[in-house]
């Protein structure tokens, strides 16, 4: 049962040992044996020299050595890894700072919680200067190719008079704060009907007073762009020929309302929609799709809407209540204006009015 099996070749014989079971066995590797001349030349034994103490501390030492010299090739090209930019300045930091270079004598501002008001210019005057931050308006960019975002404001001033001067602001973070590098005016009653950076230029579309407009009613589109040289705003030309208002500047626009008035937002869950298509207005008003004729007057901006139409969905009462208040505010407007990129109905209706205010819908 434990016998032996031999297998020949013509080059190697292999002897396997067989189970007593009659499996197949495995190879014993002291038995292969070369064909030629018989048995295998008894194996050769090589000295194998291990490495003193000394010579193995060295080898270990290596990667650090290398490690080390990397190191110091990267201090000498450079120092330590760049740190990333700091971001522009933030909304809060952009209303509460020191600005300058306004037009005339009139001084600089420390705007509290976005505004500035000076003392009265009489004593028994009511008349002051004012300076106040246009809504939330705020760009960022590199706008002097340094790496570093800086940040873009819109200031109001008022001096007493009829004419409110807009300001266009620069603010760059210096030393970890907000300093403001930059200012340049628009003009008087200048509205900003939305503004971007591209290509390290701050482009502005604005209605404004053309050759034929009273102050009060601008009716002159236009595209104005300025660069950043130093501590200036240098205007260029866009290349954009100006045009006048009508209702096709914010046709096929879609808008949605984000507050019913200057200092009232809409509430968290209120989606109200207002799109011009051709002469007919419509969207959503909380619950239902509604729809309405629309009808330019002969001042720029004039805007009548007719009476509304509407589904007929039933919804919750915080959507039915915003909707009844949307349909009598749309009824009563009659102008069509912007506000620091923003789109402002008004209106007014039972001797009461203002303004609602609408932000393009963002593409989904």
């Amino acid at each position: 049962m434990g016998g032996k099996a031999r297998h020949r070749t013509a080059a190697v014989s292999v002897t396997t040992e067989v189970s007593g079971g009659g499996g197949a066995g495995k190879p014993s590797l002291a038995r292969l044996r070369g064909s030629l001349g018989g048995a295998a030349p008894p194996a050769r034994r090589f000295p194998v020299k291990r490495p003193s103490s000394l010579q193995a501390r060295a080898r270990a030492l290596v990667p650090t050595l290398l490690l080390a010299a990397l190191g110091a090739a990267g201090a000498a090209a450079g120092g330590s890894a760049p740190r990333p930019p700091a971001p522009a300045p933030s909304l809060a930091e952009l209303k509460n700072m020191k600005y300058s270079g306004f037009v005339g004598d009139a001084g600089p501002v420390t705007l509290v919680d976005g505004t500035y008001e000076g003392k009265p210019y009489a004593a028994a005057s009511a008349s002051r200067r004012t300076v106040a931050f246009a809504r939330d308006f705020r760009l960022a960019g590199d706008l002097n190719g340094d790496g570093q975002e800086e940040a873009v404001v819109l200031l109001a001033e008022n001096t007493g008079g009829s004419g409110t001067f807009d300001y266009l602001a620069v603010v760059a973070r210096q030393g970890g704060q907000p300093v403001n590098i930059a200012t340049t005016p628009l003009g008087d009653r200048v509205q900003v009907r939305g503004a971007r950076i591209e290509g390290g230029r701050i482009l502005v579309d604005v209605l404004q007073a053309g050759a034929q407009d009273a102050m009060c009613c601008p009716g002159e589109l236009a595209t104005a762009a300025w660069q950043l040289k130093g501590k200036k705003l240098q205007e260029v030309a866009t290349g954009v020929k100006p045009e006048r208002l009508s209702l096709a500047a914010i046709a096929g626009t879609e808008w949605v309302l984000r507050s019913w008035a200057w200092d009232e937002s809409v509430a968290e869950g209120i989606e109200v929609t207002f799109k011009v298509e051709g002469d007919r207005v419509g969207g959503r008003a909380a619950c239902n799709r509604y729809f309405a004729t629309a009808t330019e007057g002969q001042s720029p901006g004039d805007l009548a809407i007719g009476a509304a139409g509407s589904t007929k969905m039933a919804c919750p009462d915080p959507q039915m209540a915003a909707e009844d208040r949307f349909f009598k505010q749309l009824a009563g407007v009659n102008k069509y204006s912007f506000i620091a990129g923003q789109l402002a109905l008004t209106w007014s209706a039972e001797g009461t009015g203002g303004a609602m205010l609408f932000d393009r819908k963002a593409a989904p």
